[in-house]
């Protein structure tokens, strides 16, 4: 294949690629912006309950993820396949959850039908994540990852500023999930989300376009190379359980009557904010990692992190909540684009989908698991306890902020021993 001839073809793998993410952060901000309130103010479950929605399901996913969509990628080589198969059964079992909890008038059922629903939907549709990973690497050598992660997290973030814009219409004080409308447009949209699929090449590690430093420069030939990752591991589940520990209760924040009380178009404007960084900063995500290094990008990311959080739990006025927002969506391109590259990197192609499971567990656990076992139960604790609600999740804010930062220290003493380890073994 000539080189304007690979040229013209990572273009067109690119376009099915961006339309792809496109559609499913458009469906992402359409779906779950509002899905949190919905379980809280109309079916009236508890904070902690409400943080479940995302809890079992991201669970049900992580198993799936490491012990049979990622094996299985690994040993038939379609991420293609698998990514357009989750995509369509994840479509349909959204429309069945709708069905099935609109049955149930008792409203607390209601919401733990939506709440194991979206739990099996997640043991299919996980198998289109991991090979969504895979095949990035797949597609792009090692220099090109963290460019390409940050421009297609940027084309993301367009399709959430539209989703979340058409959810706080859709949402109608919570009767957009009741009547079926926001299910039902989540639903063709992962249908839809497979037709630019079908420009993309199908991955696996035959692919012809791998590049031979990608092949021989692998830092996973070092017989460290399993200690580092897992250390680095470490580091990112705590980053990312403590910048996401408020991802499912930051819209319940901003809609108490006590705080903010905020409708669902100021909140779709608030979310957007931070879907108009992510748009914003993606772009540049790549170069920053090119010219600083990934590692120095990422630090950089997680300490923007920390800023964000601390904005968010201290401030009075919406206009830090927008900046506060507008700071985690920077954060969020920034650690998500730069990990990302470095994950890459260590993983050897041959078993690249098992060990993305691994990695991808950070992100996917974190978004609900530490809602549930951090930031719900000590709202609940210190509501209980008789503080306010306005101080309770102030409180689950700073605590984020915390975590956040011992992830960050993990990070920085892991650099320091690769750094040390490297100086003597030159010498």
């Amino acid at each position: 294949m000539t080189i304007k001839n690979k040229r013209y073809s990572l273009r067109k793998t690119f376009i099915g690629l961006s339309s792809f993410q496109l559609l499913a952060m458009f469906r992402r901000g359409l779906f779950y912006t509002y899905l949190s309130i919905y379980l809280r103010d109309f079916l009236h479950l508890s904070v902690t309950e409400t943080t479940l929605y995302a809890t079992l399901p991201m669970i049900m996913s992580v198993i799936f993820q490491n012990f049979v969509w990622g094996p299985l990628s690994d040993k038939f080589q379609k991420r293609r396949t698998f990514i357009i198969l989750g995509e369509v059964l994840a479509g349909v079992g959204t429309t069945l959850v709708w069905f099935i909890h609109s049955i149930f008038s008792n409203l607390i059922v209601a919401g733990y039908v939506i709440i194991f629903g979206l739990m099996c939907i997640e043991a299919f549709w996980s198998m289109s994540n991991i090979s969504w990973s895979a095949l990035i690497s797949d597609i792009y050598p090692s220099v090109e990852r963290s460019k390409v992660m940050g421009q297609l997290t940027s084309v993301g973030g367009f399709g959430r500023i539209i989703g979340i814009s058409i959810g706080g219409i859709l949402y109608n004080s919570g009767f957009g999930f009741r009547d079926g409308p926001l299910f039902f447009v989540a639903s063709l949209v992962m249908l839809a989300s497979t037709i630019p699929m079908l420009f993309t090449p199908e991955g696996g590690t035959h692919f012809e376009q791998k590049l031979e430093e990608d092949i021989n420069n692998k830092p996973t030939k070092n017989d460290n190379f399993k200690v580092i990752f897992i250390i680095f591991l470490i580091s990112l589940i705590f980053i990312n359980f403590g910048r996401n520990s408020i991802a499912t209760i930051y819209s319940q924040y901003l809609i108490l009557e006590s705080g903010f009380g905020v409708d669902s178009l100021m909140l779709s404007f608030i979310a957007n904010a931070r879907s108009l960084a992510v748009l914003t900063i993606g772009f540049i995500a790549g170069i920053l990692s090119r010219r600083f290094g990934h590692s120095r990008t990422l630090i950089l990311g997680v300490i923007l992190a920390i800023i964000a959080l601390t904005i968010t739990a201290l401030t009075t006025t919406l206009p830090f909540i927008f900046m506060g927002n507008f700071i985690l969506g920077m954060s969020e391109v920034i650690i998500f684009a730069s990990s990302y590259a470095i994950a890459s990197d260590l993983i050897p192609s041959r078993i690249r989908a098992k060990w993305f499971g691994m990695y991808n567990t950070t992100f996917f656990l974190s978004w609900g698991l530490s809602c549930t076992i951090i930031s719900g139960p000590l709202i609940d604790f210190l509501i209980g306890e008789g503080f306010g609600e306005v101080f309770a999740y102030q409180a689950a804010f700073l605590v984020g902020a915390l975590i956040t930062g011992i992830g960050l220290i993990i990070f920085l003493v892991l650099e320091i021993w690769i750094k040390l380890k490297n100086n003597i073994g030159k010498k």
